[in-house]
């Protein structure tokens, strides 16, 4: 009789999920977790490498590699369409949400697909629209137990002997090493890619525009970027120490890499629920405890930014309502403060009940892009951000994450991330522009956000 997997399990002891991701042999690896201090949220890190299967979108195409079989498939399907068809569907009852499936992201102009643009922008990072990795061995590190599993799936119908080879392989990066390296961060200097005048000229021109269209809320970017001469994962775990979030993910496609700590869920699945976590309303955080109940106080009487907020609530119950059963969307959580290192951001969560005949990559297409980078109403919005912005935004403000075997998924908003690719860094940020927007206000509030990233190579040393 043929297993379905194999699991192996040890204390953590003295390792940690970077220390494991960088003794992890292979290519095109991963690591996602959550450092929010925050018992669920806050419970795993997953590590892998060595991908079987890679699906990549771009444009009208979607490319598929078949590592195991070195082959490549060239198909006029979209993307999510394939992943659809053809991830498989295990349901397993293990302790932890991720064991096997897709990692990756959904970018925001794969959406502009099915909305008519004006021009054609820029296209300067020459990356996919979606590109997805299939892994089946994982590292799952369980912080609330100080435990670790390796898990294998057996996709293939091997033999046990085959399934504890790979089990092996995984193991060789659970040796502890008692050295304590340090690894050099080099002083990463941003610098956005247009002046301060430039920018808020284009906030001026989008206030007339919502004088004169019907719409509520455009959200602007700018993009930043710099030489990345230091060693990236270090930079991360800066980030991690820095600046802990809900969503943390450092993510190698071998051609550029990802990584980030977004505050955000774009989408969640659980079964048939569907979760979505509207941010908005930003403050920049005091280290004077009295000032920093201060300043959220002031978030939540602010009239623009709580506007704002509920706009964006209802526009998460308009996108869960055309995936979910009607009368079943709810805001158990509504419009709390929550701090970060650098910000406080006030935060709500949308839920609903999934349709039988719908699934969660449904209902990620659905949520795509968040109200949150866009703004309301989303078509009119993405207009006016095509029409004023000069460049593809590609990964920022898509959906990063994972989508497990059981089809459950896990979706980051692509906000408070880097793009590393050719020794650039490239960062991007925005602000919500309504027509009370006050220009330096929305310019400034870029660079709070910014600030998170920026401010991380001001640790000169990152420590195993």
């Amino acid at each position: 009789m043929t297993i379905p997997y194999k699991l192996f399990k040890q204390k953590a002891k003295n390792l940690s999920p970077t220390k494991i991701y960088r003794q992890l042999s292979g290519k095109k690896k991963f690591l996602l977790e959550s450092a929010f201090q925050h018992e669920q949220k806050g419970k795993f890190s997953f590590i892998g490498a060595n991908p079987y299967q890679e699906i990549i979108g771009k444009e009208n195409t979607t490319t598929v590699f078949h590592h195991e079989k070195n082959k490549k498939e060239n198909l006029q399907q979209k993307p999510l369409s394939y992943l659809k068809k053809h991830l498989p569907k295990l349901n397993f009852d293990l302790p932890f949400p991720f064991y096997g499936g897709a990692i990756g992201y959904v970018g925001y102009n794969f959406i502009q697909k099915f909305t008519h643009m004006n021009k054609t922008l820029t296209d300067d990072q020459h990356m996919p629209d979606i590109h997805f990795m299939l892994y089946k061995d994982v590292i799952v590190f369980d912080h609330t137990n100080n435990l670790i599993y390796l898990i294998v799936m057996n996709l293939d119908n091997h033999p046990e002997t085959l399934l504890n080879k790979r089990l092996k392989k995984l193991q060789h990066a659970l040796k502890e090493n008692k050295n304590t390296l340090v690894h050099k961060v080099e002083k990463v200097d941003f610098q956005p890619e247009e002046t301060k005048e430039a920018f808020i000229a284009k906030i001026k021109t989008a206030k007339a525009a919502l004088q004169q269209k019907n719409l509520d809320q455009v959200v602007l970017s700018q993009r930043l970027q710099a030489k990345m001469n230091g060693d990236p994962l270090s930079f991360y775990q800066n980030l991690r120490k820095a600046n802990a979030s809900p969503y943390m993910f450092y993510i190698d496609f071998e051609d550029y890499l990802i990584l980030g700590a977004s505050p955000e869920c774009l989408v969640q699945t659980n079964q048939d629920t569907v979760i979505t976590n509207p941010i908005a309303g930003t403050r920049p955080r005091s280290h004077n405890h009295t000032k920093d109940d201060a300043l959220a106080k002031d978030l939540l009487l602010d009239k623009k930014e709580i506007d704002e907020h509920q706009m964006l609530v209802e526009l998460s119950k308009q996108d869960l309502s055309r995936v979910c059963e009607v009368g079943s969307i709810s805001t158990p959580t509504y419009m709390t403060v929550e701090k970060y290192q650098h910000v406080m951001h006030i935060v709500s969560e949308v839920h609903g009940k999934l349709k039988s005949k719908c699934t969660s990559i449904d209902a990620l297409q659905a949520c795509l892009p968040a109200g949150t980078v866009s703004g309301s109403p989303k078509g009119k919005a993405m207009q006016l951000i095509n029409q004023l912005e000069e460049k593809r935004r590609g990964v920022y403000g898509g959906g990063i994450g994972y989508i497990n075997f059981n089809h459950n998924l896990n979706m980051a908003l692509a906000i408070r991330s880097l793009i590393i690719k050719n020794d650039t860094a490239y960062l991007q940020v925005g602000a919500g522009i309504v027509r009370d927007s006050i220009p330096e206000k929305e310019y400034e509030e870029t660079l709070h956000k910014a600030r998170s990233l920026m401010e991380v190579s001001h640790f000169q040393s990152a420590h195993e």
